[in-house]
């Protein structure tokens, strides 16, 4: 178990490939058992942050540390305390899905009680009564599932799951992030990479890296703060809020700004939901406004994150721009001397 030291560390990590920076200049610290999810479009480095991490590559900037180690100076018994799914899993598809998990077994080691592991492992996976199926005759969700128990086999304390949900349906998403979750609460640290920005709801912390950087790291909710600049409350109403509502409560001291994606649903954004969710609905009141109601806003993650890149993006263009700008200026001034 977790022995009080910073469980996952890095500092200013970086990795090249061809002169390009596939991730740069990622800070992150971790010292408890958690989920954290990394999200971001395709191609945005998730994949090569997580195997340096892991210890799989080296890195080229920067440093990794787990357990105060660098992972890539492993012992084999500090290897063994962490596990790693990648995209493409080992599985033989001409072994059952029990031969499979008990070769997994073998290389890890696991030679105690391995047939009672194995048991409970297949029960956790929800594959139990599938142990004799080959694996060509297995689903994909099915194959997921059980390299999924192939990389448990022997108990991580922190495991890497490299887009382990990809291409899988939503109910069997859903299942697999509850197993994800009990995995948690029995004491063992996920990093999990997703092209599903939904998922961010299913994490304790969630990263949001874009073009090789790690743009934020907060927990789920702290994710519509960085963006909106406070919290998002929603008034909905069978009918039009009159504008002079409007505006009272836009003027509001907890108010920090509105838009109205709907001619019945008005956006509020709030520096706490509670007491502007109270003050909004005085001003209601006291305007009898009465088919109108103002709760906390569901999250549209995919909005959130759209809005984080794009802002991340438009900042590095112009960050660009003036560096070019800079050095016109500044060779029409050599040429001018």
């Amino acid at each position: 178990m977790n022995d009080g030291r910073t469980t996952l560390a890095t500092a200013d990590l970086g990795k090249s490939f061809g002169g390009n920076w596939a991730v740069r200049g990622v800070n992150l610290e971790v010292d408890d058992v958690r989920v954290v999810g990394l999200v971001g479009p395709s191609g945005c480095g998730k994949t090569t942050l997580v195997r340096m991490l892991n210890g799989a590559i080296a890195p080229d900037a920067g440093e990794v540390r787990i357990f105060d180690q660098d992972p890539r100076r492993f012992r084999r018994v500090d290897q063994q305390r962490i596990g790693y799914l990648p995209q493409q899993p080992v599985l033989f598809p001409e072994l059952t899905l029990w031969e499979n998990l008990n070769f997994h077994a073998s290389l890890a080691g696991v030679r105690f009680r391995r047939r009672a592991r194995l048991e409970e492992l297949l029960e956790f996976v929800e594959l139990a009564g599938d142990r004799r199926k080959k694996v060509h005759e297995a689903s994909g969700g099915m194959q997921r599932r059980l390299a999924l128990a192939a990389t448990l086999v022997h108990r991580p304390e922190v495991l890497f799951l490299d887009e382990p949900t990809a291409g899988i349906d939503p109910i069997l998403r859903r299942r697999i992030w509850d197993r994800f979750r009990d995995l948690r609460d029995q004491g063992t640290l996920l990093v999990v990479t997703t092209q599903y920005v939904g998922e961010a709801a299913y994490c304790d912390d969630v990263g949001v890296l874009s073009d090789g950087q790690l743009l934020e790291l907060c927990p789920p909710a702290g994710l519509s703060r960085t963006v909106y600049g406070g919290e998002v409350v929603e008034i909905t109403s069978a009918e039009i809020v009159p504008q002079p509502v409007l505006e009272e409560i836009v003027r509001l001291d907890a108010v920090v700004g509105m838009e109205r994606p709907s001619v019945t649903t008005t956006r509020v954004v709030v520096t706490d939901a509670s007491a502007g969710i109270e003050a909004i609905g005085e001003v209601l009141r006291r305007h009898a406004v009465t088919n109108a109601s103002c709760e906390v806003a569901q999250t549209d993650y995919d909005d959130v994150f759209v809005r984080i890149i794009e802002r991340h993006r438009a900042e590095t263009a112009e960050t660009t721009a003036a560096a070019a700008d800079e050095d016109a200026s500044g060779e029409s001034g050599g040429t001018g001397r």
